[in-house]
């Protein structure tokens, strides 16, 4: 793909949009002088940031959102072929690519690419490492998949590095051939969506060996998987933070990851620690969104009991004496049906726990649901439903007079509870 010129600009239209990983790609391409358009079937932040950028975006999906100019349609995996718009560009011959596609082609253009692939982290990885680049006066091009609490996630750069996240989930990470690889960790999560464990497995080896350099966390796994690799750099997951009261428990690795792949950039490990030092965080991931008189509430992404696991220690690491009532969402039937025991063991290490429905994600309906993860916890966990105001109003009603600490989990839509408990933990 070469840079759009202003002569004769490609014209790339985006199905999805208003997607955590197709929206910012759709940002970036209009920020390189693409014409852009697209369609969501909801308007969020990502479909307003490109209205303003100039795109031409649509509520819901037709054939009719399909400009004739467009050169090239780029659409999130979560899209079928029913799609009318992507039937359309099929049957006009115009190039389709999925969004992890579309993003390895970004990345070609640019001389040091630097991708972040894992089963956990990838995120929070890239924004530190976005933070810390940026922040020493080196110009970088970077896609973050979540909201940087400091400002957007996107920005397209003009020096020769780009950072970004890539996703394990569709198998799209192997179109990538980054200048450096990092990898903190590799489970079978996603696996239902690419074939199989073994599958999974081996998108992840055919990473790690397009990788020209590669920083990983030892474990039996990733070991196995770049077994051979000519210029990889294995982490001991156990080390000490550099700053244990910033940077605690899952989020040390986190940095530790960030700041060794900064030094792998030309920058001193310890200007990287300084420098990471002012990262405000992303949002969704351990973000306090209250404080009170004997009140907190705070929300982390975890969807994974591999997630939850590291943010419940946390959480009782950084909240001792706290009554610990969390309100958890589960994440994809599948994830659910094929992890329930493991979150039930989890949640019952909870003071009292809620648990919302399930968010359906690409598949609206499952085996298992959110009572028998309930049952599976045992007495102390309640089912919640209805409006999230009558769902607050649940999770509030028997609020315990020690501190409380209201602990929101999941990668759905479950942070729309949080006005309703800021409201009702302000009035108590």
């Amino acid at each position: 793909m070469k840079p759009s010129s202003a002569k004769n600009p490609e014209h790339v239209h985006f199905i999805g949009c208003g997607g955590a990983g197709v929206g910012p790609l759709a940002l970036i391409m209009a920020a390189r002088g693409c014409r852009v358009s697209g369609s969501d079937l909801v308007d969020n932040k990502f479909t307003q940031l490109l209205r303003k950028a100039g795109a031409e975006i649509h509520s819901g999906h037709d054939a009719a959102n399909l400009p004739a100019s467009a050169t090239r349609v780029v659409y999130s995996s979560a899209v079928t072929d029913a799609n009318p718009e992507l039937a359309l560009a099929r049957e006009r011959g115009i190039p389709t690519l999925r969004r992890g596609e579309m993003l390895a082609a970004l990345a070609a253009q640019y001389r040091r690419p630097v991708a972040v692939s894992g089963s956990h982290g990838k995120t929070t990885i890239t924004a530190m490492l976005a933070h810390i680049v940026r922040e020493a006066g080196i110009d970088c091009g970077y896609m973050i998949g979540g909201k940087l609490n400091a400002g957007n996630s996107s920005a397209a750069g003009n020096g020769d590095i780009f950072i970004t996240e890539v996703d394990e989930s569709d198998g799209t990470h192997v179109c990538i051939h980054p200048w450096l690889g990092v990898v903190p960790n590799v489970e079978d999560d996603h696996s239902w969506s690419v074939g199989g464990e073994e599958r999974l497995f081996d998108n992840f080896r055919r990473f790690g060996a397009q990788s020209r350099k590669l920083i990983y966390f030892d474990s039996a796994t990733p070991r196995r998987l770049f077994a051979g690799h000519p210029d990889a750099l294995a982490l001991n997951p156990g080390e000490p933070s550099f700053d244990p009261v910033r940077f605690g428990g899952f989020l040390g690795q986190d940095a530790a990851l960030a700041v060794s792949a900064a030094t792998k950039l030309g920058i001193e490990p310890a200007e990287a620690q300084r420098l990471l030092r002012t990262f405000s965080g992303v949002a969704r991931r351990m973000t306090i969104h209250f404080e009170g008189p004997g009140r907190i509430v705070i929300e982390d992404y975890a969807h994974h009991p591999a997630e939850l696991k590291c943010s419940l220690e946390l959480l009782r690491q950084r909240y001792p004496g706290h009554h610990l009532r969390v309100i958890f969402q589960p994440h994809r039937y599948a994830r659910l049906a094929k992890y329930i025991d493991e979150f039930a063991a989890l949640l019952k290490n909870t003071d009292s726990v809620f648990i919302a429905p399930v968010f359906a994600a690409w598949v609206e309906s499952g085996q298992v649901g959110s009572a028998q993860l309930a049952a599976k916890i045992g007495p102390h966990a309640v089912v919640i439903e209805g409006p999230w105001r009558e769902q607050a109003i649940r999770v509030m009603a028997d609020a315990p007079a020690v501190p409380l600490l209201l602990a929101v989990i999941g990668a759905g839509d479950i942070d729309r509870i949080i006005p309703e408990l800021i409201a009702l933990s302000a009035n108590a």
